[in-house]
This record gives C-alpha cells, sequence and structure tokens, in this order.
C-alpha cells in the first residue's frame, strides 16, 4: 500500500473511531487495523514518502506552533522599508515565562490562505522583517525560535529587482554574529536560502518526517536529468532526510512524531518541542553573548568537515 493510501485510511479509522453509537467490536476491529497500517507505515517509509508527509496539507503551520507554545503574543509586520510579507510570521511572546522572538514561514491551511501566505515563500521584505524582529530581540536579550517550512524563497522577478539574493545574503551574515539564543526547528520542507536565511542557529533541529535540503527533488530531477517526474530517485540522492543530515551532523537532534505523522497527534509533538526548546535554553543560557555568537560561527563554519567524517 502507497504512503498516501497508508495515511487516507489512518485518517478515515480515526473519524470512525470519533462516531457516536459505535459497538466495543467495532472499536477492536479498526483498533488491530490501525495497528496493522501503523506497522506497514514505519516499515514502508522511504525519503519520497518522507516529502509528501513533510508537505501534508494537515501537518501543523507555524500558527499552531505559536498558540501551542508560547504566551502572549504579539504580531510583528513589516520590514520598515517597503511591504508587508506575509509569508514571514512572528513577533514577540513569552515561554515558561521568559520573553522570546518567534517566528518562520507561513503557508495557510487553504488555498485562499494558500495564495495570500505566497504558499511560504517569502519575498525579500520577509526576510528584511525576520531580521528586524531578530535584531530587535538581541537589543533587548530575548532568545530567538524560527520555525522553517518553506519550498524556498520567492523566485520572481520583483523579488529578484528588490533585492531577494541580498536579502538571504544578509540574513546569514547577520544572524551568524547575533548575540542571543537562536534555537530553529525544521518542520515540514525546508529548501534553499529561503530556509537557510532565518536558519543560522546555536541549535538546528528536525522533525522526524521533515525534509531540509538545497533545493526541491522536484528542482533537482530537472537540472539533473530535464525531468522533474524522476523526484523520487532525487530524494534518495539528495540525503534531505532528518536521518540523514543528523548522521551527517548538519543538524542536532530529531524530534520524534507518532506513526503516520504528526498530523495525527501533534499535540505530543508539541511537548516534545516545548522539552527540547527549555533544556537548549537552560544550556545556552550559561554562555555570555560573545560566546553563544562564536559557538553558532564555529558551528557552521565545521559543518563540512562533520559531512566529510
Amino acid at each position: 500500500m502507497m504512503i498516501r493510501e497508508i495515511d487516507e485510511r489512518m485518517t478515515a479509522i480515526e473519524a470512525e473511531r470519533a462516531k457516536e453509537g459505535i459497538t466495543e467490536d467495532e472499536i477492536r476491529a479498526l483498533e488491530e487495523e490501525y495497528a496493522g497500517l501503523r506497522e506497514e507505515f514505519a516499515s514502508t517509509l522511504t525519503p519520497h514518502d518522507k516529502v509528501y508527509l513533510a508537505r501534508h496539507r494537515r501537518r501543523p503551520k507555524i500558527d499552531d506552533y505559536i498558540e501551542a507554545l508560547f504566551d502572549d503574543f504579539f504580531v510583528q509586520r513589516g520590514d520598515l522599508l517597503s511591504k508587508e510579507d506575509q509569508s514571514i510570521y512572528g513577533g514577540i511572546a513569552t515561554f515558561h515565562g521568559i520573553p522570546v522572538t518567534v517566528l518562520g514561514h507561513r503557508k495557510g491551511k487553504n488555498i485562499n490562505e494558500n495564495m495570500q501566505y505566497n504558499f511560504g515563500m517569502p519575498e525579500p521584505e520577509g526576510y528584511r522583517k525576520a531580521l528586524r524582529m531578530m535584531k530587535q530581540a538581541e537589543k533587548f536579550g530575548r532568545p530567538i525560535i524560527t520555525f522553517i517550512d518553506t519550498p524556498g524563497a520567492y523566485p520572481g522577478l520583483e523579488a529578484e529587482e528588490h533585492g531577494q539574493s541580498n536579502a538571504i545574503a544578509r540574513n546569514l551574515a547577520e544572524m551568524s554574529a547575533i548575540r542571543t539564543p537562536i534555537i530553529s526547528i525544521v518542520t515540514g520542507e525546508g529548501s534553499s536560502g529561503g530556509a537557510l536565511a532565518i536558519g543560522v542557529a546555536n541549535k538546528v533541529y528536525m522533525l522526524e518526517h521533515a525534509v531540509y535540503s538545497v533545493l526541491s527533488p522536484e528542482g533537482f530531477a530537472s537540472i539533473l536529468w530535464k525531468d522533474s517526474g524522476r523526484a523520487a530517485e532525487a530524494c534518495e540522492l539528495m540525503k534531505m532526510t532528518a536521518q540523514d543530515l543528523y548522521r551527517f551532523g548538519v543538524i542536532d537532534g530529531i524530534i520524534e512524531e507518532p506513526a503516520g505523522g504528526i498530523h495525527h497527534n501533534p499535540q505530543a509533538v508539541f511537548k516534545t518541542i516545548e522539552r527540547v526548546i527549555l533544556k537548549e535554553f537552560n544550556a545556552l543560557k550559561k554562555l555570555s553573548p560573545n560566546e553563544i555568537a562564536r559557538a553558532r560561527y564555529e558551528k557552521f563554519r565545521n559543518i563540512d568537515k562533520a559531512v566529510r567524517g
């Protein structure tokens, strides 16, 4: 059975179990089928399946993470130069009573929101807004948490005319020297500089079925073989899964998801993320601001050494 079919059947079983008037025998039969599907899911998952899960329409979005993990959220808008880019969403909040800055890519939960938020593909104004928020966080000593979920920066003509590559490059340079803790979590797909522009962090985590790569598998296949239909083959070559990147030392940890993906039990994953952030904050607060910036800089300078072994 294909991963899509397993996912759809698991979702249907969840809906059937919630119906009124269902008998104990029916519940037992559904639970047995569900357990079998979970086992099949775990044994057949491929890198291409993980891309499907990373892009799943029911996967939690930045709004869900902010609502579940933070209190007193106050949204911040604009780059103080041009327009408001809604594909980057963030602001000030509290986490266990600690003032923080939280931001991430915003895709939307339906087609209307997808279009409103440009499918999570920021333009230069979005990256300038993100940097403005992060520099403000540094000024006031607030830790920064970023959530990465984007197919990449918007490649349109207007974005290029407005300085897309410059905005991304500046974020990479500025983030490497920010003197307050930064924690990044790849929650869905993280592609290209559009992801890395808010991902230069002291600690980088990925959800178990997230992916992180230089570009999409479709783009990779189009460039290498002139055939986007070979995306599944590209996924194998690109080593884009959380397991690959953890083995190469590119990320610091993997956050487990329930069988079938986070959308089958998001609350459990939210609790794990909460523990991870708290643990890393407690470790990073022991460092001075200069040590925090230096550690982040060295981390990214040494990634190639870790990958080469």
